[in-house]
Order: structure tokens, then C-alpha cells, then sequence
């Protein structure tokens, strides 16, 4: 017996006639020749039985898959190979045929064009003797001249072709398109086309509206048609059936490995055997075909197509990504590829939060103010309409309950308004009373048509009317308008307005709109009542409001996002009782989805918050998708015979109003019937996500029935439902992780009867590694075991990145793609916690690594993300290779990476939560709803994973690093009353009547304690020798740092109750006590207690300089600052460098404030001076801003010059006038600085007379350090004379003493061997300040290092230039990476500190700098 693809001598012949033309042989080959026919054996292979030897080839390909890949198949191992091509069987001969033409072939499409008009274009393809059709009709639509502007196609070209038969009237637009106008009947359009040119494959077109110019696109783009291909009779050719499964493969990899049923597979199988038959057709041999996929190549019928290519191209150009076991192996990138960096509004601030400046009103706007006074204010309702480029204005008003109806638009041409009234049900149309109707008013069987006059408000560029309705008990009022012609309408319908009075909400004191787009969210909350009509209604609302949004900028995007998200849960209206067609809505999600992509796009700064608002939003359906969610219910109520009870009733719902929670109901009946039909899985899964019975009772077509579904029904509803499913989340679940791969990949659906199928097309462009990670993700989605899978994620999309940053025509899918994959990860570091708890540091710190990747890529202005990250990269690195320091480096990173956590939760708060409450407020949400927002927000991202892990690895790290749950800074043991505050800054200025234990949320570092305070206990992290640091030593009260979030829960619930603290070094221990126990506790001072005494200062007068060099600095001149670094010039080693100083002395400040050029400045600090001694502490701010405006007298100019520069200090004024002014601006702000709040209150509490404060100004230049340092030469923290303590940064030293989050680098040296210092903790510091050469003005006041108040960092030095804060990037830092290079520059400032405290003979607190390697010290001052 003979193999497949070898004929049998005995087959009967066949005639088949194609067309008047026949085959004949030229060339050796034979092709189509005229008025002949051509006799060919027929194959029967399909019925022949083979040889087992050639089963193999003779099989099917299967393309069965259980996603959208198939087997990575060698389509070619069945075949024998001979000297690299392949071997043909003895007898093999190549087949020629002939065919017939079958029935011609039809295809119909739909589109939704703007104005909620539709297009509907029938194919029919080309028979022998007649044209390819393509008919095209409109309907819907009021465009009275619409005109098809027009090319036609070929198969691989992209140019438009102009062919010879055009329909009657069609004109040549400049020779590039034609332009045929429709035939017009009532509101529907027609037009038809024919194609005679057997070359032409389809049309290209848009639609245009003649008389105004309008255009109508597709998305943005091109509307397409194709002309089927004719459905040719080839079942006399025979193909081998090895080739048809290799053209199988071929096509299936063409249209991007799509997950096909078996119903698809066969199709698909089918239609390959015919490329190859229409191949054979044409004059191709089956042993050429044979060669050319031995070479690697693909039908010649499909090569050509340049729709389906890419795919191909893709796949092959692109390596495989190379697996290790059942994880994939991620490709070496640099972490900086990840950084992107916008210019952003930081929000929460006085500066910033104030509103945009108003833009002009508009005429209607002014107009719609003059009639709201006549009308005294009585609005009912205010609304604005667009109408294309123009607007419409509708007032409703009831002055002493009299209703009126005031209408005005800006359209030039005359407008009349068709309208009725609305009393018993809304939007139904009745006649009005003739006795209300306007002059001129036509009534009409249940309408009324009445023109607009001229003028509005005193305006006579517009038009208006005024209807009085009167009392008459109306509700709404329906209605259109028509303009030169046309019709104008709301989206499709009728606009509608309500003339009932709504009972205004009142505003929250939280929600007044501060830190918001206020007008614009009240533009939102206008247009609610219309967005309940339905999801449809709401979503093309959207539109309208996201297109303002994308002008107003980020906190209008700000508030679609709040608004869409109160409506995604639950917490708005989606239907009032609207029937709209599930294509209705798939349609107004993809215009918002679109639109939203396009802001995505175009503005990068804001890109997070258009993934926030795209997470809220289904990506809406392509081609048929949204109509088949009303069709498939009842394909699958047929199939499975489930037509009455909870099932109709759905199917009831989905053709009124499908919403999100189908979803949720469809797979609460999987789970159900998974279960073996239990009704607890049932409702559990219902519930679990928010479709409660009384929800499901609540829809305008309500579910009342539970499932009564029986278990021969079982398979049938698993397989059709599970196929629902994934039309539903094509629709309703952008995010949806297989749903968005699948859109991405590309998938097809089959039509059955009445449904119409749907073909999502693979997305061009893609990675060639994309598939393989995809197909991954999805095989081990719910495995335990997570970190393989999270591997796959990020590698997905880190692949995918490119794409994102791209203008494709698909980013909408696949910004949904990587919405989805973002959100795996979470939901599996959720699913995965329990089995982390045996994971050891190296793991836990990889798994880390995987999520601050994820949510760097998930974030604008990530650079301190990205840092943290190849932080981790560093850690994972040390902690392998077991340094000795790993667990110190690892704390410091853990650190790091969760104040980056803290600073996105307070940029969120910032951003989002004024929106949610104002907007909230307006809508009438929840209380609770809107309290939660942003926490809710941030519980929803990555960043609640992140926080989970670092909780996890930190108890771990603390263990190995020999750290207990506290780090104690002040050791002081004492008993109070525990309080809970937010931030100590918040409670600063506050007296406490008894002693208090403040936890505190936030302590920045340069707080004041408020008196009565005798313990702050908090999660933050200051310096140790930070300002509050300082002050709590000084004032003997314990400040103790807690990094285990358990117990320090268990101590804010303690929080009104007394407690006892006992601190050691590493640990503090509480314990509950009595009440009456707390009399005596040590600490600040309680208003019980004993009144310190006050501390006097001399008062300093003006010695009659205003600038001195550091040779005469003296007591009467200047303070121990300027003193001190005088001192030390030539007592120290020479190693030990010093800046250059002059100072303007005591009293210049008052000399000059004195002068005649300032008296008007002096008469206002004077007035608020008494302001505040009057309790009115806001004034403090004032007068800083009121000394700014101090100017200064020549004498000063002349004498600061001519001390500087007789230092070798530059004059700032030699290299312009504004470089003076800077410095001259510099100078008032140290001396305005005598008025910071937290220098008065500190003064104010140890009874100083402010008045008695004078200020001198150190001037140096400054030292552009690579390191800053502070020592302490007796380490604070444990009193401990023997040892120096001290701290270091990276740039300049305001980052250590100043109020910046995290920690310095801390180490200690033994006196007796400074070259030896031991490390206690590496830098979580974020920022680095940095400046260029300049100069510094440092305050230098007579309140400072007195005897029993230190006084220090009180007041402001305030250098010429403003420094440069950058991210610190501690991966690539010699001092974090370099031990030699450390170890010596920490010995260097530890010897430096040793000397100054010989020279001084007490210990000293120390302030220095590192620049090139030689150390400066800037300025000394007893240890307090």
C-alpha cells in the first residue's frame, strides 16, 4: 500500500473545470491555461491505511493545549533527511490540479462610530463573472451628507489603490483617495462598493460628515474591511498529511500560539490543508513545498500577508528563554535601566496645595452668575453640556418655589430645542400646558419645539430661553436640540434634566477641597446623577471628564481615579433601571480605556495615576466580545438545558445591564458546581467579593433563585462557563491575568448560530522571549512554592518595559498585561508568607530584591527605589559569601527600603486623600469608605507585599546582628501616662499636666519635647546625635527607637493607662502601674512640678562694626561657636584642617533694623512681636518673611567686603549684583531664624527673654565634602568616657543633624585606640546634600552651649548657594564597599575628636568634614 502523498495508477480521473481555464505544463511546471480542463487522479490517503512505518506522517499535528501555547513541535522530525533536504519516496509524483469555486463567501462587521451611531459593512467575496461586494450601512446617525473617503487594498501593501469602477457620483480627493457619498434614508446611510480587480483584497476608508467637516475614525485609525477568500472546491487535491501539519503549526505560530478548542484546532487544520491546495493550484509541486519547509520556510499564499507576518518574525528572531529546572533564568540587566524621574507638584504643603490661577470664564459661565442672583441664588441645578466645539447651559431655579428653566448656548447658527416634560416616571416625554410654552413654541403630539432668541445675561453673542414651569408638580424635563439641520443628543438619547430640589450635603471640615481640583470634582459630582443611569452612561461620562483631566493635569486625573474607584466598590450607583446592550458598554469602557491610554502615552509624569484609574476599569471588547456576553448566556442555557430559575434570572440581568459582578456570579456557579453543587461554596464566593443576596435583590432585574442545576449538567456547565468567563473578563477585568494574556497573545472564539465569533489578534512587537515567561507564569500561578513564579513575573515584565515606553497602537493591552502581572505578585507573596517562615536571610532577602523590583516598575519617580534595589542586589551578594557585616549592611538596607514604603504611603495620603474625602462628600459615600481610601489604595499594590516581607526578614537580621527589638538613645528609666500621637512635631508646643510616655509615629530629628513628656518611644529612626536626640539626653528623658511592629502595637494599646520603662542599652522593657505611682517620675518638666529658674542673657550692643575677622572674635562680639573655632587655630595637628572665618557681630542686626532705610520694617516686627507675646504664634512665620525685607545700609556692603577679602575669602559681590543679594538674602534668614518655632518654644520653656537674644553670623566658606561627620568624644549612649562615638554621611552634615529620615553610618573607637573603630551601624540615609564653592552663614546666637541649656541647632545656617539633594547610591560607595579605605578614614576623624578634646580638656561635640581625604572640623562645642 501506498503512503500519503503517492497516487495510485487506479484512481478514477477527474474533470474540474476553474473559471474557462484549464492547467498546462510550461517550464516543467503546470499552470492555469485558458478554455481547457484538466484530468487529474484523485488521492484517498485519508481512507487509505498506511504502513505503520509511515503513520508518522501521515498523523495529524495536534495544536491541543491547555493555554494559548502549544508544544514547542519540530514540525519536520517525522521526515527523512538526505544531504540536508528531503528525500522523496520511490513513485512519488507531483499532483496538479484543477478546482471548482463553491458558493461565494460572506462576511459581515460592525463598528461603533461617535455619536452613538453604528456601522455595519457585509463582504461578499468575488465569484466567476462578478465583483466582490462590500456593502456599507449607517445607521443611527444624524449626519444629514456623509461621505465614504476611501482607498482600495493589496495583500502586503500598505499604499491606497484608486480602482476604475467607482459607485455613481464618487470624486477624486488629490489623487490619493476617493470620496463617494451615502445614499440618505431617515437616520440610516447607505452605500455599496464594488471590487472588480481580482488583485484588490479590501478598502481602507473613514467616514466624513460633508456640510461640517467631521471626521469619523476607527480608534484613531483606519476603518479595515477584507474580502473573504472565495471558498474553493479543492477536495480533489491531495496533501500529504505531514505537510498539513507542519502548515498547521506554521499558522498557529503565525497568529501568536493561540489557545484554541478542539473545534478551533480542527479548523485551523482545515484551513491549512487548503493554503497548501490552493498552493498545488496554482502551479507549486508537494516536493517543493517540502523543500521550502525543510528550509524553514511557510506557505507562499500566507508569506505575503503582512497582518499575519510579524508573528512569525517575532518568534524566530527572538532566543528562547533558557530554563534551569522549573525556573526561569533571568537576564543580567542594570537596575539604573529601571529610573525614571518627572518633574512632579509635591502636594500637602502650603506652597503648593493652593489652587491653579482661575482661568477666564467663559460667556455661559458669566451669564449663568447674572441669572443665579436674579433668581437669588435658588439653583436647583447648574449644568454644562458639549456640543462639539460649543456648549450648552442648562439652569434649573425655584425662587418661592416656582420653577424655571433657563437654556443658553454660544452656537452661532440658530438653535431650536424639542422638548417635553417629565411627571410621573423620569425621561417620559408629555406635551407641556400651553400656558407654559414660550412665545413662538410649536406643541407637537407629546413635545413641544421652540426657538431660541438672541442674547443671555446681557450677552448678544448668545441664545437662549426661559421656560416657567411653575408648581405644576413636573419632575424632569426631556430633551434635543437641532442646529442647521442636525440633531444633537446625549450620547445617542435624550439629554435629560431633573426639576426636583436635592437636599444639599454638608461639606466635612476634612473634605473643603484644599490639595484638590476642587471646581473639577464638583464638575463629577454634577454629572453623577446621569452616570447612574448605567455603566454605559458612566463610562462615556468618563470620557468626556478624562479629556479635561488630561488638560488640568495630575489632581484631575486624581479625581477620575477616586471617582472610578468608589464606583468599582460599590460605593455609586452602576444602573437605574437603563436596559443597555452589553456592546453598549464594552464599547464606552474601550473609548475610556483608549483615551486613558493615550494620557498614559503622552504624559509620562502621569503615569501612575493612570494605572491607578485603568485598575478600576475593564479594557472594554473588540469586534463582537461585548455583544457575545448577551449572547453566550443563552448558548449555553441551550446547551445545557438551564433555562428557568437562577440562571434565567441571570441571563435577565446580562441582557439589562452586565456589570463587574458577573464575574464574580459566574464563578461563584464554577465553585458550586466544583463542589459537587454545594450551596455554601456558592454564596461563600459571592460574599467573599461583595455580591451579597441583597445586591443580587437590588438589580434592576433582580436574582432571587439560588442554582438548581443537576450533575448531568456538570461538564457541560464547567466547560461552557469557564469559556464565559473569559468573555466576561475580556470586558469587565483588564487586570485579569489570563484574560490579558490571552487579549495579548491573541485568541478566537466561534460564532454558534445567532453569536458572532470573535478574533482578538496577537500583539506585534513583542519580546521573543514573551511567550515562553507568559506560558510559565500561568503554568505555576497557584503554585506554594512562589519564588520560581515570581522570578517569571519580573522577568515578564522586565520583557515587556520596552513595550510600555512605546507609542503602540495596543499599549492599552498591554498596559492591562502589565497591571496583571503587578497584581500576581502580590496576591502570591500573600499566598506564598506561611511557607517563607523557613526561608533562610539569603532567600528572604532574593524574594525582597523580586518586589522592590516590582514596584519600582510600577512607579514614577523611582530613583529611590531603584537604589534600594541594587542595595539588595549588594546584600544578597554579602550575605552569600558570609561577611562579617552582612547582617549590619542588611539592616541598614531593610531600613532604608521601608522609609522609601513610608515615603510612598505619605505621597499617597498627600495626593489622593483630600480628593476622596472632598469628592466623597459631594457623592454622598460613606464616612467609613472615605476614611480608608488611601489606606485601601496602598493595601491594594505591591507595596503592602513589600512591607509584609520586610517584617518578615527583619526579626531574622536583628537576631543576627545581635540587635534586640530597640535601639535606646537615651537611657533613662521613668514612668507616665502613655499617649499615642501621630508626629512629635505635632505635640511640640503641647504642656503635659502629668508625665507622659509619647508614642510617637514620626520624629524627624529637630523637634522640641514638650514639656511634661518623660519618654518618646517610636518606629522612626533619628541620629543618635540628632538635635531631639540631644535634647532628650540633656533632659533626661528616655528616646528609645522600636523596630518590631508587635510591640509596639501592644504598646499604643496601652495608651491611656500608666507604665513604667526600664532601657538598657539594646532592649527596653514596660510594665503597667498604678497611677498614683507616677508623682516624681523623672523627665521634662510637668506643670506640677517646680518651675525651673529662668536663665538671663546679657543683652548684646552694637560695638560699632559690622564685620570682624577671626582674630578679634571675642565674648562681646560673637558667640562660643565663632569662639571655639578661633580657639583651636594652630593647637592642632596639621592633618586637621580649618575653614577660614568672619562674622558680623552682636548687634549688627539691630543696627541695621535701626536704620532709616528700614524703619517701616522695624514698625512690623514690632507690631507682631506683640502679636506673639499675645499668644498668637502664627506670627512667628511673618516675622521671617517680614526681616527678608530688610535693606542693607552701604556701611555694612563696604565693611563685610573689605573683611573678607583682607581674609582671602571672595567677596560674593565681585561677581555680579545678584550674587550679593544672594548673600545678603542668606544673612536676614539667619537672623530671622531667632524667630523659628522651635527656637521660641525652646527658649520660652527654660524662661529665656526672647528680647535678650541676640544673634552674630559666622561666616565661612564652604568645604564641598565628599563626608560630613558629628563626634561625640563620651559616647552618649552609653556615657561612656573611655570611647568616642560619632556618625558620618555621605555630602554635607545637614543631613545628620537636620530633620532627615534615616540613619548615618555609626561607629565607636577606644580612646586608647582610635586606629581600631568598630562599626555599630551602616547608613540608611536617603539623601545626600552636595553645593557648589561658596560660602555659609552659620547662626551664632548668646542662647547657645550655656551652662544647663545647650541650645544648640536652635537657629538656621544658611549657606550662599542652595544645596543639590541627591539619592545616595551607597552600591557603588568606597566607604560602604571599601574596608581599607574605611577603616582609615574612620580612624582619622576618631583621632581628630581625641585631639580636640585634649586641647579642651572636656569632651566635645564635634561637626567636620572629608573632602579628597583631608578632614576639616567647621566647629567644636562642649558635650552637653
Amino acid at each position: 500500500m501506498l503512503s500519503c502523498g503517492v497516487l495510485a495508477k487506479a484512481q478514477p480521473v477527474v474533470v474540474c473545470p476553474i473559471a474557462s481555464h484549464s492547467l498546462e505544463k510550461k517550464n516543467g511546471r503546470k499552470q492555469l491555461a485558458a478554455g481547457g480542463s484538466v484530468d487529474l487522479p484523485s488521492c484517498t490517503c485519508s481512507t487509505t491505511r498506511t504502513s505503520s512505518a509511515s503513520q508518522a506522517s501521515c498523523s495529524k499535528l495536534s495544536l491541543k493545549s491547555s493555554s494559548f501555547f502549544s508544544r514547542n513541535l519540530s514540525p519536520l522530525t517525522s521526515s527523512r533527511v538526505e544531504n540536508g533536504r528531503k528525500a522523496s519516496k520511490a513513485g512519488d509524483t507531483t499532483p496538479r490540479a484543477a478546482v471548482a469555486v463553491d458558493a461565494v463567501s460572506t462576511a459581515t462587521n460592525e463598528f461603533q462610530i461617535d455619536g452613538g451611531a453604528n456601522l455595519k459593512v457585509k463582504i461578499s467575496g468575488a465569484s466567476p463573472g462578478s465583483p466582490a461586494v462590500i456593502e456599507l450601512e449607517v445607521y443611527n446617525s444624524n449626519a444629514s451628507q456623509l461621505v465614504l473617503h476611501w482607498g482600495a487594498t493589496k495583500s502586503g501593501k500598505s499604499k491606497w489603490y484608486l480602482p476604475s469602477r467607482r459607485p455613481a457620483d464618487t470624486r477624486d480627493f488629490q489623487n490619493q483617495a476617493l470620496q463617494t457619498p451615502f445614499l440618505k434614508d431617515g437616520n440610516k446611510a447607505y452605500l455599496t462598493v464594488e471590487l472588480a480587480d481580482a488583485d484588490l483584497n479590501g478598502i481602507e476608508f473613514l467616514l466624513k460628515e460633508d456640510n461640517t467637516d467631521r471626521w469619523f475614525k476607527n480608534r484613531g485609525g483606519n476603518f479595515r474591511v477584507d474580502v473573504p477568500k472565495a471558498d474553493v472546491d479543492f477536495s480533489n487535491i491531495s496533501i500529504p498529511e505531514d505537510l498539513c501539519g507542519i502548515q498547521a503549526y506554521v499558522r498557529w505560530e503565525r497568529n501568536g500560539k493561540q489557545n484554541y478548542s478542539p473545534e478551533q484546532e480542527q479548523k485551523e487544520y482545515a484551513e491549512a490543508r487548503k493554503d497548501l491546495q490552493r498552493e498545488v493550484a496554482s502551479g507549486v509541486s508537494i516536493e517543493e513545498i517540502r523543500q521550502r519547509f525543510a528550509a524553514g520556510g511557510e506557505s507562499k499564499d500566507e508569506g505575503n500577508n503582512k497582518d499575519n507576518n510579524y508573528t512569525k518574525k517575532t518568534s524566530q528572531s527572538a532566543p528562547q528563554q533558557k530554563r534551569s529546572g522549573s525556573r526561569v533564568s533571568r537576564k543580567s540587566r542594570d537596575p539604573m535601566e529601571l529610573l525614571n524621574k518627572y518633574d512632579e507638584v509635591k502636594t500637602g504643603t502650603a506652597a503648593t496645595s493652593a489652587p491653579a490661577p482661575p482661568r477666564e470664564p467663559t460667556p455661559l459661565e458669566m451669564g449663568a452668575v447674572v441669572m443665579e442672583g436674579v433668581d437669588n441664588g435658588a439653583v436647583v441645578l447648574k449644568k454644562f453640556f458639549k456640543l462639539g466645539g460649543n456648549s450648552l447651559l442648562v439652569l434649573v431655579t425655584n425662587p418661592g418655589g416656582e420653577v424655571r428653566v433657563r437654556m443658553a448656548t454660544d452656537m452661532t447658527e440658530p438653535v431650536s430645542l424639542h422638548w417635553g416634560l417629565s411627571k410621573m416616571n423620569n425621561r417620559e416625554w408629555q406635551a407641556p400646558p400651553e400656558a407654559v410654552t414660550p412665545e413662538n413654541s410649536i406643541l407637537l403630539e407629546g413635545s413641544c419645539e421652540t426657538p431660541l432668541k438672541k442674547g443671555f445675561a446681557g450677552d448678544e453673542s448668545l441664545q437662549s430661553l426661559e421656560i416657567v414651569v411653575g408648581d405644576a408638580g413636573y419632575i424632569g424635563m426631556p430633551f434635543v436640540l437641532k442646529c442647521g439641520g442636525n440633531w444633537y443628543k446625549d450620547n445617542g438619547g435624550d439629554y435629560y434634566v431633573s426639576l426636583k430640589p436635592v437636599e444639599k450635603k454638608k461639606l466635612k471640615a476634612l473634605g473643603d477641597g484644599t490639595g484638590t481640583a476642587r471646581a473639577f470634582l464638583e464638575e463629577i459630582a454634577n454629572q453623577e446623577s446621569e452616570a447612574q443611569r448605567s455603566l454605559m452612561h458612566r463610562y462615556n461620562i468618563a470620557v468626556g471628564l478624562a479629556s479635561q483631566a488630561k488638560e488640568e493635569g495630575e489632581l484631575a486625573l486624581v479625581g477620575i481615579l477616586v471617582w472610578l474607584r468608589y464606583m468599582a466598590t460599590r460605593q455609586l450607583i452602576w444602573n437605574k433601571n437603563y436596559n443597555v446592550k452589553p456592546r453598549e458598554i464594552s464599547a464606552a469602557q474601550e473609548k475610556l480605556t483608549d483615551l486613558l491610554q493615550a494620557i498614559y502615552r503622552d504624559q509620562p509624569q502621569n503615569r501612575e495615576v493612570v494605572r491607578l484609574i485603568m485598575s478600576t476599569v475593564g479594557r472594554g471588547g473588540q469586534g463582537d466580545v461585548g455583544q457575545r456576553i448577551r449572547d453566550e448566556i443563552l448558548v449555553i442555557q441551550r446547551n445545557n438545558d438551564c433555562k428557568g430559575g437562577m440562571m434565567e434570572e441571570w441571563h435577565q440581568k446580562l441582557h439589562n445591564n452586565t456589570s463587574p459582578d458577573d464575574v464574580v456570579i459566574c464563578q461563584a456557579l464554577l465553585d458550586h458546581i466544583q463542589s459537587g453543587f454545594d450551596m455554601n461554596v456558592y454564596w461563600k464566593t459571592l460574599n467573599d467579593n461583595g455580591v451579597t443576596k441583597e445586591r443580587m435583590r437590588s438589580y434592576d432585574r433582580p436574582i432571587v433563585s439560588e442554582p438548581k442545576l443537576r450533575r448531568d449538567q456538570r461538564d457541560g456547565l464547567i466547560r461552557d462557563l469557564n469559556a464565559y468567563m473569559r468573555t466576561l473578563k475580556a470586558v469587565h477585568s483588564g487586570a485579569d491575568l489570563e484574560s490579558a494574556v490571552a487579549i495579548c497573545m491573541g485568541y478566537s472564539a466561534e460564532g454558534q448560530g445567532f453569536m458572532g465569533g470573535v478574533n482578538i489578534h496577537p500583539i506585534s512587537g513583542l519580546s521573543g522571549a514573551l511567550p515562553d515567561l507568559l506560558r510559565f507564569v500561568l503554568e505555576h500561578i497557584e503554585d506554594k512554592e512562589v519564588v520560581p513564579l515570581l522570578e517569571g513575573l519580573l522577568e515578564a515584565r522586565r520583557e515587556l518595559r520596552a513595550n510600555l515606553l512605546s507609542r503602540h497602537d495596543r499599549l492599552r493591552d498591554i498596559i492591562f498585561l502589565d497591571l496583571a502581572l503587578d497584581s500576581s505578585v502580590r496576591t502570591a507573596i500573600e499566598r506564598g508568607l506561611e511557607s517563607l517562615g523557613n526561608s533562610g536571610p539569603a532567600d528572604l532577602a532574593s524574594i525582597v530584591s523580586l518586589v522592590v523590583e516590582n514596584l519600582a516598575l510600577s512607579s514614577n519617580n523611582n530613583e529611590e527605589l531603584v537604589y534600594c534595589l541594587k542595595d539588595w542586589y549588594v546584600i544578597i551578594d554579602l550575605i552569600k559569601s558570609n561577611s562579617p557585616m552582612w547582617a549590619l549592611r542588611t539592616k541598614a538596607v531593610l531600613d532604608r527600603t521601608r522609609l522609601a514604603l513610608q515615603d510612598k504611603a505619605e505621597h499617597y495620603q498627600n495626593l489622593l486623600q483630600p480628593t476622596a474625602e472632598y469628592l466623597g462628600t459631594l457623592l454622598g459615600v460613606e464616612n467609613w469608605a472615605m476614611e480608608i481610601f488611601t489606606e485601601e489604595m496602598i493595601r491594594s499594590g505591591s507595596a503592602a507585599s513589600l512591607s509584609l516581607l520586610l517584617n518578615r526578614l527583619d526579626p531574622v537580621i536583628r537576631k543576627e546582628a545581635k540587635m534586640g527589638s530597640w535601639q535606646v538613645i537615651s537611657p533613662v528609666e521613668t514612668q507616665g501616662v502613655v499617649v499615642v500621637v501621630d508626629e512629635l512635631l505635632d505635640v511640640e508646643d503641647k504642656v503635659y499636666d502629668r508625665p507622659t510616655i509619647l508614642v510617637a509615629g514620626r520624629v524627624r530629628g529637630e523637634e522640641e519635647i514638650p514639656d511634661g513628656a518623660v519618654a518618646v518611644l517610636t518606629p522612626d529612626m533619628p541620629d543618635i546625635l540628632s538635635h531631639v536626640s540631644v535634647r532628650a539626653r540633656n533632659g533626661k528623658i528616655c528616646f528609645a527607637t522600636c523596630f518590631d511592629s508587635e510591640v509596639l502595637e501592644k504598646l499604643r494599646s496601652l495608651s491611656g493607662k500608666a507604665v513604667k520603662v526600664e532601657p538598657t542599652l539594646n532592649d527596653l522593657k514596660y510594665s503597667e502601674v498604678n497611677e498614683s505611682e507616677l508623682s516624681g517620675a523623672g523627665g521634662a518638666q510637668t506643670s506640677d512640678s517646680a518651675p525651673p529658674p529662668g536663665i538671663t542673657l546679657t543683652k548684646k550692643k552694637f560695638v560699632g562694626k559690622y564685620a570682624i575677622p577671626a582674630d578679634d572674635f571675642n565674648p562681646d562680639m560673637v558667640g562660643a561657636k565663632s569662639r571655639n573655632i578661633a580657639h583651636l587655630r594652630g593647637k592642632l595637628p596639621s592633618w586637621i584642617k580649618l575653614p577660614t572665618s568672619v562674622a558680623l557681630p552682636f548687634g549688627s542686626f539691630e543696627k541695621v533694623l535701626a536704620e532709616s532705610i528700614n524703619q517701616d520694617v522695624a514698625k512690623d516686627i514690632a507690631t507682631l512681636t506683640k502679636e506673639i507675646d499675645a499668644g498668637d504664634f502664627h506670627k512667628l512665620k511673618d516675622v521671617r518673611e517680614t526681616v527678608l525685607r530688610m535693606k542693607a545700609p552701604p556701611a555694612l556692603v563696604e565693611e563685610l567686603k573689605k573683611t573678607l577679602e583682607g581674609s582671602n575669602m571672595p567677596w560674593p559681590g565681585s561677581e555680579s549684583k545678584e550674587r550679593w543679594e544672594q548673600a545678603w538674602t542668606a544673612i536676614k534668614k539667619v537672623w530671622g531664624s531667632k524667630w523659628n518655632e522651635r527656637a521660641y518654644f525652646s527658649t520660652r520653656k527654660v524662661k529665656i527673654d526672647h528680647n535678650d537674644l541676640c544673634m552674630a553670623v559666622l561666616v565661612q566658606e564652604i568645604i564641598q565634602a565628599d563626608y560630613a561627620f558629628v563626634i561625640h568624644t563620651t559616647n552618649p549612649s552609653t556615657e561612656d568616657s573611655s570611647e568616642i562615638y560619632a556618625e558620618v554621611v555621605k555630602g554635607l552634615g545637614e543631613t545628620l543633624v537636620g530633620a532627615y529620615s534615616g540613619r548615618a553610618l555609626s561607629f565607636v573607637a577606644k580612646k586608647s585606640n582610635v586606629q581600631s573603630p568598630q562599626i555599630i551601624g551602616f547608613p540608611s540615609k536617603r539623601v545626600g546634600l552636595f553645593i557648589k564653592q561658596s560660602i555659609i552663614f552659620r547662626s551664632d546666637s548668646n542662647g547657645e552651649d550655656l551652662e544647663g541649656y545647650a541650645g544648640a541647632g536652635l537657629y538656621d545656617s544658611v549657606p550662599m548657594d542652595t544645596e543639590d539633594e541627591r539619592v545616595v547610591d551607597y552600591s557603588t560607595d568606597a566607604l560602604i564597599l571599601d574596608e581599607k579605605f574605611r577603616s582609615s578614614m574612620l580612624a582619622k576623624i576618631a583621632a581628630a575628636g581625641l585631639a580636640i578634646e585634649e586641647l579642651y580638656g572636656s569632651p566635645q561635640d564635634i561637626e567636620g568634614v572629608i573632602k579628597d581625604g583631608e578632614l576639616y572640623v567647621v566647629q567644636t562645642r562642649p558635650q552637653m
